[in-house]
């Protein structure tokens, strides 16, 4: 009778796992707690076999304490990945070129809804497995150092200050400014990690104390300072000798001693096999293991981990060491609710957020603002919409991959390049396309049936460039016979052959360049007519680039790297130090320099004005600045402000970008803009990771372009510059 009387009892009142733990007194349930307390419960519930398994990625479920299972790798960089149907926004360096820090605050926001509207269906289906999650790591937060690095094009470019501004604004949109999370973002790969990409399992990053402070380490320190962010991926290679998963002076001194860090840190994914198998500075798993967990690696993305129990059996750690991580790692899963009962409005989003018409504006939005306009000779755009004959050619046209670079999510309404340019013109308008050549080798046919077109259309547009198949993560970029990065940075030579041949007919030719990364291109600056860099630019950049070609909005994009003109310009690829590369240190002319990009409209600046000439620590300068529209275009311009000093030592940079402004401009309209730097604009880091007050005079450079380039003739760009003593 007992027993048919509680099988009745559970069938009317069945009994979850949670109601279980909380019968048990498990106090990690109880909200009114702190969080430490209620970690600490979580803890001392587990075996030391449990505690081992919630150090990996792949969590399982501990059933007798209703702790459900979690899989903490999950990706967006932009865009919510490898988890079905999402809003695909242009790839990171796109986003870069925007010079828009709200912008990737509202992409960030738009990210975490779609984020925690799969979570909520995979929660209700029960489906927990990897890209499910809301532990996201993103953003990648590398330095862009040099145009070979096929992974380059997760990054936000080669300047400290604009991917420290943009990497902020992009987690606070992402993680949002209430009790709980809207999810996880993270910072990776930290740190001095920018390829080469086939090495980077054996590699040995070598820098001094001053590239090591003043280039690769602020986006990093400005993620974990300003924008709380909730983790930080180690890199693979190693940094001065120390693998970068079982690093003390990064993980402990810098990260969490002098910043105080206090999320967790996670390893890239089998970077701890790595130690035995490429670093060669472990003898086996067991050591490799006890090295990073001692170290402060909370989270094994790999397979390594569960070798920890051989690891204190042996001597080599201890299980308070495994208490130590789980103390680091697991505040947030509490902090993004995954143990709380009571339900908050994150848990009401809806699927129907996911690809809203709301955030597909957004990404409208963003691939028109990441398009840079290189060149437009006699402004041979826009082009007429009303124009009789066009001919559309080029191994991109049609490509999806070429909108959605690596890391992405899919869409079931992408629009190509040719969807876009034929979606602007007028429906009397005679539009041909062929292909003309393939993306990565010459046609096996050498016949030219297509050229002919050229001669006829009054306007060509050649769709030309690269993919993510022949650049990108080693694995992801299938055709690259180099890991993903490029020996070369100019395009495809029988690309360069074709576009040749059409300038001998076509009466204008357009090039349309897709590219995560800084391609040489100066044969084609002198072929072209006009040459629109398209990036990788999201599952709406073939409309963008309609509307932009046929003048319905005006280009305002910015280039987020420098454009060499040679290979032979860079220094060798496998060289950290900072001398000669990047527009900060190069001492070579640029065939485009950073900060530059074209727009339809004739904007000036003008009247620069400061309330004082002088500086001491702790000051700051408001500087006031009248920018003005001299055309009939509506019209964004990009306000770019840089510090040099007017006596350099050796190691000082030709420039440095110390802020920047997006600026809406009405057709003839003026507006006046103010910006104010403080002390830390003149400063630099010392050995130790102290901000220094770099003392003596300055010059404040406002510009449109980074002064570098000044001897360029690449449009309107124009420099005010106003000198700053620094005491």
């Amino acid at each position: 009778m007992k027993n048919r009387l509680y099988l009745l009892l559970i069938l009317v009142f069945p009994v979850t796992s949670s109601l279980y733990s909380q019968e048990a007194g498990n106090d990690f349930w109880n909200t009114n707690l702190s969080l430490e307390a209620r970690v600490d419960d979580l803890i001392s519930k587990m075996t030391l076999e449990e505690k081992v398994t919630q150090l990996m990625y792949e969590s399982p479920a501990i059933d007798r304490l209703g702790v459900p299972k979690y899989n903490w790798w999950n990706e967006c960089l932009h865009g919510i990945a490898r988890n079905g149907k999402a809003t695909v926004f242009p790839q990171a360096i796109g986003m870069a070129a925007t010079f828009d820090k709200d912008l990737m605050y509202r992409i960030g926001e738009a990210i975490a809804i779609e984020g925690r509207a799969k979570y909520n269906v995979n929660v209700e289906r029960g489906y927990m497995d990897r890209y499910a999650g809301l532990t996201y790591w993103s953003p990648n937060v590398n330095l862009f150092r040099d145009p070979r690095w096929g992974r380059g094009q997760e990054t936000y470019g080669e300047d400290p200050h604009l991917v420290s501004r943009l990497g902020v604004s992009f987690v606070k949109g992402l993680q949002g400014d209430e009790a709980v999370l809207k999810v996880a973002a993270m910072a990776k790969h930290y740190a001095v990690h920018s390829g080469p990409e086939k090495l980077r399992h054996t590699f040995d990053a070598v820098v001094s104390r001053y590239d090591l402070w003043n280039t690769y380490l602020p986006a990093f320190e400005a993620l974990v300072t300003e924008a709380n962010v909730e983790g930080v991926m180690g890199a693979y290679n190693r940094t001065n000798g120390d693998p970068c998963c079982a690093h003390s002076y990064l993980m402990d001194e810098v990260l969490r001693t002098k910043w105080g860090f206090d999320g967790y840190f996670v390893s890239d994914c089998w970077a701890i096999q790595d130690f035995y198998e490429g670093h060669k500075i472990s003898p086996d798993k067991k050591s490799a293991a006890a090295r990073a967990l001692n170290a402060g690696c909370n989270l094994n993305c790999g397979n390594t981990y569960p070798e920890l129990l051989n690891s204190i059996n042996a001597g080599l750690t201890s299980e308070a060491e495994v208490d130590n991580n789980l103390r680091a790692l697991l505040p947030t899963r509490f902090r993004l609710g995954l143990f709380d009962k009571k339900k908050t409005k994150l848990d009401a989003i809806d699927i129907k957020e996911v690809r809203s018409q709301k955030h597909l504006d957004l990404t409208y939005e963003a691939a028109v603002k990441s398009l840079v306009l290189l060149k437009n000779k006699e402004n041979v755009l826009p082009l007429d919409p009303n124009l009789n004959s066009l001919f559309v050619t080029g191994p991109t046209a049609t490509s999806i991959q070429a909108l959605l670079a690596n890391y992405y999510g899919v869409s079931d309404n992408m629009t190509t390049l040719l969807e876009g340019i034929a979606g602007a013109v007028s429906s009397h308008t005679a539009i041909r396309y062929v292909q003309g050549n393939l993306l990565d080798r010459p046609n096996v046919n050498p016949m030219d049936w297509y050229s002919e077109e050229a001669e006829v259309a009054e306007v060509t547009i050649a769709c030309m460039g690269i993919t993510q198949l022949l650049e990108g993560e080693e694995g992801e970029a299938i055709a690259s016979a180099t890991a993903g990065d490029r020996e070369y940075i100019t395009l495809p030579p029988h690309q360069i052959e074709y576009l040749k041949l059409l300038r001998t007919k076509a009466k204008k030719l357009v090039v349309v360049i897709t590219g995560g990364s800084a391609i040489s291109i100066p044969e084609i600056h002198e072929l072209a007519d006009a040459i629109i860099y398209a990036w990788y630019p999201g599952e709406l950049g073939g409309k963008a680039l309609g509307d932009l070609v046929f003048g319905k909005v005006s280009p305002s994009g910015k280039l987020p790297v420098s454009f060499v003109k040679s290979i032979e310009d860079l220094p060798a690829y496998e060289d950290y130090n900072m001398q000669g590369r990047t527009y900060r240190y190069m001492d070579v002319e640029p065939l485009y320099p950073f900060g530059f990009g074209l727009s339809y409209a004739d904007i000036t600046l003008d009247k620069v004005k400061a309330d004082k000439q002088a500086i001491k620590k702790g000051g700051k300068i408001e500087f006031e600045i009248d920018i003005q529209n001299h055309s009939d275009f509506d019209a964004e311009e990009v306000i770019q402000v840089y510090v040099t000093k007017t006596q350099k030592s050796d190691i000082d940079p030709n420039c440095t970008l110390r802020a920047f402004e997006r600026i809406k401009l009405s057709p003839t309209a003026t507006q006046k803009v103010t910006i104010t730097l403080d002390s830390s604009a003149f400063s630099r880091y010392d050995d130790n990771g102290n901000l220094v007050l770099d003392k003596g005079r300055h010059e404040v450079i406002f510009s449109t372009a980074v002064p570098i380039a000044r001897s360029l003739d690449l449009g309107s760009s124009e420099w005010k510059t106003i000198g700053v003593t620094v005491k």
